[in-house]
């Protein structure tokens, strides 16, 4: 029998042992072998949960242990999630998590300790929850000459954007329904400012270029400053507003960057409504591929999490597994980074947008003056409406175009 513990016992804590549980037969069949939750770790204790007589409030308890093979972290944030993940993978032990932060924070170092101890290190519910992606991308795509990974990286700015798109509510109700519905915490600032997403698109980019960016160094916006009005214009051309992660590489140098970006309502990512997520990859000879499904929740992500689990299971470190360097060596400035930005401005006339940002397409948005620019680079862009915000323009919105 396999022994496993499990640090944390919130909501993807309780589903990962509710499954293995639930679903005996099944894991059985795909792991070769039966498995017993050993110990839960949390500073709770559960009396009215059947598992609750695994808990425990002592880690050591589990390093000291021989018979647990296997570490399953869903506690979330860096600390102590670093400290037990790396004292578990120099122990001998197998370690998945579905804990974005610590991935992007320090997946280089337990790749690297994983390997030195002979056992395997696995992530793949840190990205889109139960969206197969990390290992799609590890072991079937990654032979292609990628050049993009983009893709909706959080389902609750989705929700948020849509109820927006399809009500037409502004950003404040929108986000207080996604919190009643219990898609949003009562902390959001983490979705809707971006920082979740781009610590999926860092993992996602290092699985790609073998880089490990930090977000520090990832240029990152949220959807707070997104307007009705904006989303109606957006509408009006058939674009559709969504906050996407990107990760883009040209001649072997990356661009990566969160933020909202207007795209064809009926292109694939155009179209990914509600708390679903999507991944798209680009690249030669692959052309597309889009991996879309529901990226977060207690099954969607404990189905990924005992995904990893099996794949140790059956085949153990000889499964594909990446490389990564923490790095900003090749990673362009966003400054350079170019694309077509719809603006919308007031107190300046048509002529002076002109002069200042050369041939735009304007468009119809509630008596504001809104256009869409030609492709520029940011810094270009940033500059032209410093200079329209000194001749008494005020800037209302600036999106960019996919």
């Amino acid at each position: 029998m396999t022994q496993v513990a499990i640090l944390g016992f919130g909501v993807v804590g309780s589903g990962v042992a509710d499954l293995i549980t639930k679903n005996s037969k099944e894991v059985f069949a795909l792991g070769g072998d039966e498995i017993n939750v050993k110990y839960i770790l949390d500073l709770r204790d559960f009396p009215d949960s059947p598992f609750g007589d695994r808990v425990v409030h002592d880690f050591d308890v589990i390093i000291s242990d021989s018979e647990v093979k296997y570490v399953i972290e869903v506690m979330g944030g860096s600390h102590p999630a670093y400290e037990y993940t790396l004292a578990a993978l120099r122990a001998g032990k197998n370690v998945i998590t579905s804990n974005k932060e610590v991935v992007a924070n320090f997946g280089d170092e337990f790749l690297a300790a994983a390997e030195a101890a002979g056992v395997s290190y696995r992530f793949e519910a840190a990205v889109g929850g139960g969206i197969p992606v990390i290992s799609p991308l590890i072991s079937c795509v990654r032979q292609n000459k990628i050049t993009e990974v983009r893709g909706i990286l959080n389902g609750t700015t989705n929700y948020i954007l849509t109820k927006m798109f399809s009500f037409g509510d502004g950003f404040a109700e929108s986000l207080a329904d996604a919190q009643a519905r219990g898609y949003a915490e009562r902390n959001p600032d983490a979705d809707i400012l971006g920082t979740d997403a781009s610590r999926k698109i860092a993992i996602l980019a290092s699985l790609v270029t073998g880089k490990l960016v930090p977000t520090s160094h990832i240029h990152t916006e949220g959807i707070t400053a997104i307007r009705k009005t904006d989303v109606a214009a957006a509408a009006r051309v058939g674009l559709a507003i969504k906050l996407l992660g990107r990760a883009v590489v040209t001649h072997g140098e990356l661009e990566i960057m969160v933020a909202p970006f207007m795209l064809p309502e009926k292109s694939p990512l155009g179209g990914v409504s509600g708390v679903y997520n999507a991944v798209e990859v680009l690249g030669e000879p692959i052309s597309s591929v889009m991996f879309y499904g529901p990226g977060a929740g207690a099954g969607p992500t404990a189905s990924a999490v005992v995904g990893d689990l099996m794949q140790i299971m059956r085949s153990g470190t000889a499964t594909a597994t990446p490389t990564m360097k923490k790095t900003t060596e090749g990673v362009k400035p966003f400054s350079d980074f170019v694309a077509r930005s719809y603006v919308a401005l007031t107190g300046i006339t048509e002529s002076d947008v002109r002069a200042a940002l050369g041939e735009v397409e304007f468009i119809f948005a509630d008596g504001e003056c809104a256009f869409i620019t030609e492709e520029m680079r940011e810094a270009d862009v940033c500059a032209a409406l410093e200079s329209l915000t000194r001749a008494g323009a005020t800037v209302l919105s600036r999106i960019r175009l996919l």
